[in-house]
């Protein structure tokens, strides 16, 4: 006789358990780790910003590709974040390391107050929304004084005070630390009950609050989460720098960049923006002194990758040889009576 007991439970789910990609990342993670030995400081001040992007990057998917929210203003909470520690560093002595979770914190804050106004908002209108909320705090860091007006902030003084074969090595373990955590934190949160609502709501709000899920809270919730992750990758890319300014640091090129990324590396999966970043990097450093080409390739790579491979680079390669390292979906099973 056919097994039935698929349809008694038919609410009962089983996350797939295949940790192959949490495995790997810690074997990279240990090799990582001893890489200032090897590389030069320009290369770790590559890397640094790679990783950042890879972290900016894995929230926006976050909110994008995992809840259905499409941010066109993400450059706001990477804005928050560069300048809190800016801020914080020059104002007070601490240690810039020290303060990269604090401004991931006031970026996490400033999502939690501007959060209920742009829950009210809708489709490209919370888009829009996103976006003006980035140029409001442009606006703002233009033409405040003790942000530096539009001439910006610079922490050469601080970091003399940090012996200079730390300031390099000391940024490259941030951002790395960063990079992994954002990965994790968003591959075991996907993996959980709220993983599952997340979804749910992605999918259909209404279908989602019949069944009991507390969209508002599940909204919320990730909407923090992508804010606070933001917040400490701004820091870490400008603590790279050393300067930040208003115009570049609030600039919704930001925006594209991420999306760009995710796009071609494949929405919705943890690996498509690592690929993506990745990809991005190479083709920046190939064609970036070809001027105005360089954004005519980018934006052709896009709309192919979409055309031809609309789950991007990643779904292309699960398609071909059903890899999967990071698996996040929910499987129905049956159990035995």
């Amino acid at each position: 006789m056919p097994d039935t007991t698929a349809v008694k439970n038919p609410n009962r789910y089983h996350i797939d358990s295949s940790v192959k990609g949490p495995i790997l990342m810690g074997i990279i993670l240990v090799i990582f780790i001893t890489l200032p030995i090897y590389t030069s400081a320009g290369n770790l001040r590559l890397i640094v910003e790679i990783l950042a992007m890879i972290t900016m990057a894995q929230a926006w998917n976050l909110l994008a590709g995992y809840t259905g929210f499409v941010s066109v203003g993400q450059q706001a909470f990477i804005g928050i974040g560069a300048y809190a520690l800016f801020f914080i560093a020059i104002n007070t002595g601490l240690n810039p390391f020290l303060v990269v979770p604090l401004a991931g914190l006031v970026a996490a804050l400033i999502g939690t107050i501007a959060a209920p106004a742009l829950f009210h908002l809708r489709g490209p209108y919370f888009a829009i929304g996103t976006w003006v909320l980035a140029e409001m705090f442009r606006i703002y860091a233009m033409n405040t004084g003790w942000l530096g007006g539009g001439n910006g902030l610079t922490l050469s003084r601080v970091m003399k005070e940090i012996p200079r074969e730390w300031r390099t090595s000391g940024t490259y373990w941030i951002a790395l630390g960063l990079a992994a955590l954002s990965i994790l934190l968003i591959f075991f949160l996907l993996r959980s009950r709220f993983g599952l609502a997340i979804r749910t709501v992605r999918d259909n709000e209404a279908s989602a609050e019949s069944v009991g899920v507390n969209v508002w809270a599940v909204k919320f919730g990730v909407f923090i989460v992508a804010s606070f992750l933001t917040g400490c990758a701004g820091a870490i890319f400008y603590l790279n720098a050393l300067f930040i300014s208003p115009n570049a640091t609030f600039s919704v090129e930001w925006s594209a960049l991420i999306i760009f990324i995710v796009i071609i590396g494949g929405i919705g999966t943890i690996e498509g923006p690592i690929i993506g970043a990745l990809i991005y990097f190479i083709l920046r450093e190939w064609l970036a002194d070809f001027g105005t080409w360089y954004i005519i390739s980018l934006g052709s790579i896009a709309i192919i990758v979409m055309i031809y491979a609309p789950n991007g680079i990643w779904g292309l390669i699960v398609n071909k040889y059903k890899i999967h390292l990071f698996s996040t979906g929910a499987k129905v099973i049956g159990y035995r009576s």
